[in-house]
């Protein structure tokens, strides 16, 4: 499943440059992460790291979008291929 940023976001910019899939951006007012780009890390972390970095917690499951670690890492593969 993609995470998203909620609303308690502070736009720190902690998150942005620890994605590997480039998939986190500024918004107005908060960030934002692509859901088409997010593997939560799968294929280049054991965990999302924006998640570890996120000094607010507001990088959370994102609901309406729901994928398997098997997609996940075919989503990841597509994108570094």
């Amino acid at each position: 499943m993609a995470l998203m940023i909620n609303d308690d976001c502070t736009a720190c910019d902690a998150c942005r440059p620890v994605c590997p899939n480039e998939a986190i951006a500024a918004g107005e007012p908060l960030f934002v992460i692509d859901a088409l780009r997010c593997t939560e890390c799968v294929g280049a972390e054991d965990e999302p790291q924006c998640r570890l970095v996120c000094p607010a917690g507001c990088v959370v499951a994102n609901p309406d979008w729901s994928e398997t670690p098997e997609e996940l890492q075919v989503k990841y593969d597509q994108l570094h291929s």
